[in-house]
């Protein structure tokens, strides 16, 4: 276990430059748990205090408008961190933090993020880099959202799920109501444009599976 927690800790990219001592150092601070799915770990205006260390899982950190739809800020899989956004704010979260599958994930206290930071710039380094590249996904999203019409987006949004499970031509896991959140559309948009797709075929669809059978297609209409 002691083994794993560590080679662990040294794959979290913000964690790359510290030496061994140094992570078993950070092994001895930080506490390791898991969750069932459903888990919420903090809520808007939630007073942020800790670090979030994911090692196994997804997390999803979304949104709910005042009418109650859901729109998909991230979705995080293992060797990420969440929770930091409120650690360099004002100390308040903006977003839900809900685990999609069993999770696994290890905690950080927000003055033992604060001394680490203090103490190795480069870890502080790594830390603005982060939140530099959260910051331009969401940028990303909003131009998408602004500038682009459903069937694009949904072929970029399959197109990268499929990247992101090494398939590259098959995505699992996700109900048309998961991709409608994802995209901030409601779900029976996401069946008649991926209807639309299979009439096309440019996918097979079955049971939380979309078979992506035109890539070239597919990606030339994601960038339309």
């Amino acid at each position: 276990m002691q083994e794993t927690k560590l080679t662990y800790l040294s794959n979290i990219e913000i964690f790359q430059d510290l030496s061994t001592g140094e992570l078993e150092e950070m092994d001895r601070q930080i506490t390791m748990s898991s969750c069932e799915p459903g888990k919420i770990f903090y809520m808007p205006e939630d007073t942020g205090e800790v670090l979030f260390l994911l090692k196994k899982g997804r997390v999803q950190l979304y949104r709910i408008s005042p009418n109650g739809k859901k729109l998909v800020v991230s979705t995080l899989g293992p060797g990420t961190i969440f929770g930091e956004m409120s650690l360099v704010g004002q100390g308040m979260h903006n977003t839900f933090a809900e685990s999609v599958d069993e999770c696994l994930l290890c905690v950080m206290s927000r003055a033992d993020v604060e001394r680490l930071m203090r103490d190795k710039p480069m870890v502080a380094f790594r830390f603005v880099e982060a939140l530099g590249d959260r910051v331009t996904r969401l940028e990303s999203q909003l131009e998408e959202i602004a500038f682009k019409s459903i069937p694009s987006r949904l072929a970029s949004l399959l197109l990268q799920i499929a990247e992101e499970q090494g398939t590259k031509n098959r995505v699992t896991g996700y109900t048309h109501q998961d991709l409608g959140e994802m995209l901030g559309t409601y779900r029976e948009t996401i069946t008649q444009t991926l209807n639309d797709f299979k009439a096309e075929r440019l996918v097979e669809i079955s049971r939380k599976q979309v078979v992506l059978l035109d890539l070239d297609r597919l990606e030339i209409l994601a960038e339309s």
